[in-house]
């Protein structure tokens, strides 16, 4: 991927020197933390990422304190690789998606993403690193501690830059779902549903979420042709070692697909794929697709 030189992004907030928020709880399911890696990340931490996941139970029962905005400032915009990877990934999805609304007569309000470590206060609960990186719908903002891109190359096996870049895209897929009505929709849906069905709805949510960065990665090439060869056979691959089932089989050797909240990996490589092909967010509907 031939990001150097490419345009950073001025919605990039580096607070990583600041050590980390302090908060209460965690992200709660009702107030919707939306993550790539998310609960299920969250629920095998002990194997990935080797802390306890008993921290993280505030995420399966929606408790864990009351939402907090973050108090911690901005600092400069990142000067290092990692942190200037980010910001031309973001710029990318701006550029790509302003245009995009644009063809369709509306105006694009970019998210802002903050770069964090440990843990960090946010409108949606204390975020956690184990999480992965998550979307806030109340703030607007997407967060990440960039540990997590180690875990993705060295312990799911899913290294390459491009790989990184879906991850970012997904979540800024989720933004688009926030501003389009679909996540507060599903909001008020989940309080009249089984657990089942509520994680049935997750799934295609992060299904969608997944198409939509497909799309991005199509119309990204198309505009900046900066792909390389191989790029995105890492962006399937990644999509592929964070799917449901491949989790549960490396950390308990067995899949419950019930409790699946995110589409199994090969749900969530058909999405991209789809996303890729089309490069239109309509071929995105999950929810009115009669197979997943």
């Amino acid at each position: 991927m031939k990001w150097d030189g490419q345009r950073e992004s001025d919605n990039v907030e580096d607070a990583r020197s600041s050590g980390g928020g302090r908060g209460i709880g965690g992200l709660p399911i009702g107030g919707r933390g939306l993550g790539v890696g998310g609960i299920v990340v969250a629920l095998l931490a002990s194997w990935v990422l080797g802390v306890n996941p008993l921290t993280m139970l505030g995420l399966l029962d929606g408790g864990g304190g009351q939402p907090v905005q973050s108090s911690a400032p901005a600092e400069s915009h990142p000067q290092d690789p990692a942190g200037r990877f980010v910001s031309v990934v973001l710029a990318d999805t701006e550029d790509v998606w302003g245009a995009y609304f644009l063809r369709n007569g509306q105006q694009y309000a970019a998210p802002k993403l903050r770069l964090f470590r440990g843990r960090e206060p946010t409108a949606c609960g204390t975020g956690e690193s184990a999480m992965g990186p998550f979307y806030c719908p109340a703030d607007r903002k997407v967060y990440i501690d960039l540990d997590f891109f180690d875990t993705l190359r060295q312990r799911l096996g899913a290294p390459g830059d491009f790989a990184q870049a879906y991850v970012i895209a997904h979540e800024v897929g989720h933004h688009l779902q926030n501003l389009m009505g679909t996540t507060e929709k599903l909001d008020r849906a989940r309080g009249r549903v089984s657990e089942r069905e509520t994680n049935a709805m997750s799934v295609k949510l992060e299904l969608q979420a997944d198409c939509y960065a497909g799309v991005w990665a199509k119309l990204s090439q198309q505009g900046k042709g900066w792909l390389e060869q191989g790029d995105i056979d890492e962006a399937l691959n990644a999509a592929s070692q964070i799917g449901d089932d491949t989790l549960q089989k490396r950390s308990r050797g067995s899949v419950v697909p019930e409790s699946f909240t995110h589409g199994s990996s090969a749900q969530r490589t058909r999405w991209f794929k789809r996303g890729l092909d089309t490069g239109d967010l309509k071929a995105c509907d999950t929810f009115s697709s009669a197979t997943l």
